[in-house]
């Protein structure tokens, strides 16, 4: 069994690995034998969208296949590394390329472990549990000014004010607190925190955003929701 870990604040709680691999079938295997072993388990099944599921959620740790459609798990790999609060994420690379060659440049790219198709779950079971004891104990809440965001309690508050949140809300409040200060476009934010292959015109963008601030910003609090003209929205330093 996968056993625990635990949070900064003493929660215990399962691992959470995410599954990036553009074979179907491989993927739903390793879901369910991981599942089976305790983890909580998140697919993806190319790089864009694992990184889009990186940056919403951070994982404990990411089963990544090398060769993925449109972005290669090496591309996916050195992306993570390049971000400063993914650095120490365990990467294990999976991938059906044996040569010495492919194994250095894996790792050489920023991946903790290599691991050639076709490998029985133990061994991979023994190579996430050696990965995951080396992981401090992970800080889950985000924060920006006097606000905060509990990634696995799922709950959000301002100034010890509980905030009710509607999903979509919740999701954008956590990608604006991943990503502080920086101004994202309509079209970025339909991308980064809308599921792939929903239909979502851009003007829902602004209908989710107004629901945000009005949940966000009680009497007396200034709006940390940056409106950019023709540019898009930021959470920024709180402006009375």
């Amino acid at each position: 069994m996968s056993g625990t870990m635990t949070d900064a604040d003493g929660t215990a709680r399962k691992p959470y690995i995410l599954v990036v691999e553009d074979d179907e079938a491989l993927l739903m295997m390793l879901r369910y034998n991981l599942e089976k072993l305790g983890y909580e388990v998140g697919v993806a099944e190319d790089g864009p969208s694992a990184l889009a599921q990186v940056a919403l959620r951070r994982p404990d740790l990411v089963l990544l296949d090398w060769m993925l459609p449109s972005l290669s798990g090496l591309d996916v790999c050195r992306r993570l590394r390049e971000q400063e609060a993914m650095r120490t994420l365990p990467i294990i690379m999976l991938t059906a390329r044996a040569g010495e060659a492919d194994n250095i440049r894996g790792l050489d790219i920023g991946a903790d472990d290599y691991v050639v198709k076709p490998c029985s779950i133990e061994a991979l079971q023994a190579r996430i549990r050696a990965l995951l004891r080396r992981v401090p104990p992970a800080d889950h809440t985000l924060r920006f000014a006097d606000v905060t965001l509990d990634t696995v309690a799922h709950r959000a508050e301002r100034n010890g004010r509980t905030l009710t949140l509607g999903p979509t809300e919740y999701r954008i409040l956590e990608f604006f607190l991943r990503h502080p200060r920086q101004v994202f476009s309509r079209e970025d934010l339909l991308q980064r925190v809308w599921e792939r292959g929903v239909h979502v015109e851009l003007r829902t963008v602004d209908v989710h955003i107004r629901r945000l601030r009005l949940t966000l910003n009680g009497p007396g609090e200034a709006d940390i929701v940056r409106t950019v003209r023709a540019a898009g929205y930021a959470l920024d330093d709180p402006r009375p």
